[in-house]
């Protein structure tokens, strides 16, 4: 056998033993994700045991999601922050979806401006992907940053028209910008989309109140 055929083994081999632990590794992080749903405590100390074991990206992951579940969200979102620009984070998908988890993760923390810088680092991956927009939408929204929230709305309806968590937030920005009716097609819209949505059904109550307030406001008669 030539060098050059036993190197050409050689290579496949080494790249079906890269595929098989690359494999293994995904298969123990959906593993270890599933266990954060039944019993998050469980789920941390299993990640912990695997970081043990070469501290590999998925059992960062895992740590940081679980700690998320437990209510530590804070921590949770620097960590994934953290494997975002890590070396060993993986291809720039991976990465797009541990900033991802982590804006969500600062967004439950109620800690919006973090939560902007995750996701606006998230876009520059992945540009005008819809739910990273109504992402970051709601975080504007949590600072009354109702202008900046219809922008990226609008974006994301552009790219996915009909999205109901899109409509849903526009109408409420909408409405604390006294832009009634546009407002309430909105929230027509969401609730074309979703039309068991209880926070939808609110919202409309809340706008056709604004409508009745305001035609009342125009329509009373002026005391001397």
């Amino acid at each position: 056998m030539s060098i050059l055929a036993a190197t050409a083994i050689s290579i496949a081999m080494l790249q079906n033993v890269s595929t098989d632990f690359a494999q293994r590794e995904a298969t123990r992080l959906d593993a270890c994700i599933a266990r954060i749903d039944v019993d998050a405590e469980e789920a941390y100390e299993d990640a912990l045991a695997w970081s043990f074991e070469g501290n590999r990206p998925g059992a960062r992951q895992c740590v940081a999601l679980a700690l998320i579940a437990l209510g530590q969200e804070a921590e949770g979102a620097a960590r994934l922050e953290e494997l975002a620009n890590a070396t060993d984070g993986g291809t720039m998908e991976q990465r797009a979806l541990y900033l991802t988890q982590a804006g969500n993760a600062w967004l439950v923390a109620g800690a919006p401006e973090a939560a902007i810088v995750t996701l606006t680092n998230a876009l520059k991956i992945m540009p005008d992907e819809p739910n990273l927009l109504v992402d970051r939408a709601s975080a504007q929204i949590m600072l009354q940053k109702w202008p900046e929230a219809i922008k990226d709305l609008d974006r994301a309806l552009e790219a996915l028209p009909g999205l109901a968590a899109a409509h849903q937030l526009r109408a409420e920005a909408r409405l604390n910008m006294n832009d009634l009716q546009p407002a309430l097609a909105d929230v027509k819209a969401a609730m074309a989309a979703e039309p068991d949505n209880i926070d939808t059904l609110v919202l409309r109550g809340r706008i056709r109140e604004a409508i009745r307030l305001a035609d009342v406001k125009i329509v009373a008669p002026q005391t001397e």
